[in-house]
C-alpha cells in the first residue's frame, strides 16, 4: 500500500437512495481541489453481473451497499482523538449525504480487515457473476439454444466458467446438457 493510499480511516457515509455516484463524484471533485480538508478519496464498492434481458445478454455494474459509500479521511485528531470538525462537516454538507455510520455523532472506522475484505472482493479478477444464484434440483427452463423451451433439473453448478449442467428429458430419456448461466430462465 502506497503512503499516501494509508492516510486516514475509512467510514461508511449513507446517501440518499441513487445519488451514491453524484456524492463519490462531488467529494472526488472537492478534493482534487484541495477544499476538502482531511478527505482524501470516495468509493463505491461494486460488481459486475450478467443478466438476460429480453433475450440479450447484458452486463451491468451492481453496487455491493445501494444507498451507501465509503469515504477515507481523518475524521478524528489522532493527538486527541476530538472530530475534526472540518471534516465532519464537509462531508455532511455534501448534497445527497445522510450521514455517517456507526456511532451516532461519534461514527465509527471500519477496521483494517474489513477493508481489506471489501477491497478484495471489488478488486479480484473474477468471472462476471450472475444476477440470480441457482441451487442444485432446481427446475429452470432453457431459453436459448437447441434446446429452447425445454425444462431441466441442476446437476452441477459451475460458478467459475458460469455454467450450468441440467438433465434434460427428450424422447423420454434424461440427458445431460451444458449451458450458461444467461441461457436458463428460472421456472415460476
Amino acid at each position: 500500500m502506497d503512503e499516501k493510499r494509508s492516510l486516514g480511516q475509512w467510514f461508511v457515509v449513507q446517501t440518499l437512495s441513487g445519488q451514491e455516484n453524484k456524492v463519490r463524484d462531488s467529494i472526488q471533485r472537492q478534493v482534487q481541489l484541495g477544499d476538502a480538508v482531511g478527505v482524501y478519496e470516495a468509493y463505491i464498492p461494486t460488481e459486475k453481473v450478467s443478466e438476460v434481458r429480453q433475450g440479450k445478454k447484458t452486463t451491468t455494474t451492481r453496487k455491493h451497499f445501494p444507498g451507501y459509500i465509503l469515504v477515507r479521511m481523518d475524521l478524528y485528531d489522532p493527538q486527541t482523538n476530538i472530530i475534526n470538525e472540518d471534516a465532519w462537516y464537509f462531508i455532511r454538507n455534501v448534497q445527497g449525504v445522510i450521514g455517517f455510520i456507526g456511532g451516532g455523532n461519534t461514527p465509527m472506522p471500519l477496521s483494517e480487515s474489513e477493508v481489506n475484505d471489501l477491497f478484495r472482493q471489488t478488486h479480484e479478477e473474477e468471472a462476471i457473476k450472475p444476477k440470480i444464484s441457482f441451487e442444485i434440483g432446481e427446475t429452470v427452463r432453457i431459453c436459448d439454444g437447441a434446446f429452447e423451451n425445454f425444462e431441466g433439473a441442476i446437476q452441477e453448478i459451475d460458478n467459475e466458467r458460469g455454467k450450468l449442467k441440467l438433465m434434460v428429458s427428450i424422447f423420454g430419456r434424461s440427458t445431460p446438457v451444458e449451458l450458461e448461466f444467461w441461457q436458463v430462465d428460472r421456472e415460476l
